[in-house]
C-alpha cells in the first residue's frame, strides 16, 4: 500500500508500482474502439504507462497532451494512456484535443489493471480510480522507471519518464 494525497488530504492505493527490473505484469484493457488489448500485443515496443484517475480532470488531461506532443520523437515507444473512464469519454477527449499519437486504454471492466499495478486508489473522494503514475519499460517490459505522484493534483515528471527511454 502506498500513501498518496489527494488536495492535501492522505489516501492511499492498493499496492505497490512493479519495481525495476520486474518485468510488468499482463493487463487486459479497453480501446477507445471496445477492443481489448494486451501487453504481448505491444511486443519489442518500449512502453510509457501513463496512469490516471479521469480524463476529465485537468492534470490528467495536460499529462496525456503532453506525453502526446513528445511521442513522435520516440518511434520504437508506445505511450499508453490509462485510466478507468469509459471508453465514450476517452474517445471524445482524443477528438476535442487532437490526441493521435498515443492510445488511451481503460480499465473499467475488471479494474485489474489498477489491483495489478497496485495504484486503486482505496480510500477518498477518488476510491476506485486510478492513482498517478507513470511506468516505463524496455522493449523486453521489463520496468526501467516508476514514478507514483505523491499528490494526485501534480503532474508526473515527464523529463524523467521520456530520458527513461534513452
Amino acid at each position: 500500500m502506498a500513501n498518496i494525497t489527494l488536495g492535501g488530504t492522505p489516501t492511499f492505493t492498493n499496492g505497490s508500482l512493479p519495481e525495476l527490473g520486474e518485468k510488468c505484469p499482463d493487463f487486459s484493457l479497453i480501446t477507445k474502439d471496445l477492443n481489448t488489448v494486451h501487453l504481448k500485443d505491444f511486443e519489442g515496443k518500449k512502453l510509457v504507462l501513463n496512469i490516471f484517475p479521469s480524463v476529465d480532470t485537468g492534470v490528467c488531461s495536460a499529462a496525456a497532451r503532453t506525453f502526446n506532443e513528445h511521442a513522435s520523437k520516440y518511434p520504437d515507444t508506445v505511450i499508453l494512456c490509462i485510466s478507468r473512464d469509459l471508453p465514450f469519454a476517452q474517445a471524445r477527449f482524443c477528438s476535442a484535443d487532437g490526441i493521435e499519437d498515443v492510445e488511451v486504454l481503460s480499465d473499467f471492466k475488471t479494474g485489474k489493471f489498477g489491483q495489478d499495478y497496485g495504484v486503486e486508489i482505496e480510500s477518498g473522494a477518488f476510491a476506485g480510480l486510478l492513482a498517478r503514475a507513470v511506468v516505463v519499460t524496455d522493449a523486453n517490459h521489463t520496468v526501467v522507471y516508476t514514478e507514483l505522484v505523491p499528490e494526485i493534483g501534480q503532474a508526473p515528471d515527464f523529463g524523467s519518464a521520456l530520458k527513461a527511454l534513452s
